[in-house]
């Protein structure tokens, strides 16, 4: 093996993979208490995004949070789960 593949290893970054957070449609939660749980919840989320991830999943029957690192991932979708929300994650691929 020469140096230069030595080196184009070493330099070529491995990224984590990452994880899409989902929330699914329920019929026991109001809108708003959606909304203020994905605000809670996920802190960069503005009330815009919030209101537009809450009409999807209760138009669509599902709707895409945030796509992050598993750990946090994990942390996202337990939280939403605490909150009384139905909530999947999912690799994104």
């Amino acid at each position: 093996m020469s140096v230069e593949t030595i080196e184009k290893r070493s330099t070529t970054p491995k990224h984590a993979p990452r994880y899409r957070v989902l929330l699914h449609n329920d019929d026991f939660n109001s809108m708003e208490y959606v909304v203020n749980a994905l605000l809670t919840t996920v802190a960069s989320l503005t009330q815009p995004q919030a209101v537009s991830i809450m009409m999807e999943a209760h138009s669509t029957g599902i709707a895409l949070v945030i796509t992050c690192a598993q750990e946090h991932a994990e942390f996202y979708c337990e939280t939403l789960k605490n909150h009384g929300l139905i909530s999947t994650m999912e690799p994104d691929e």
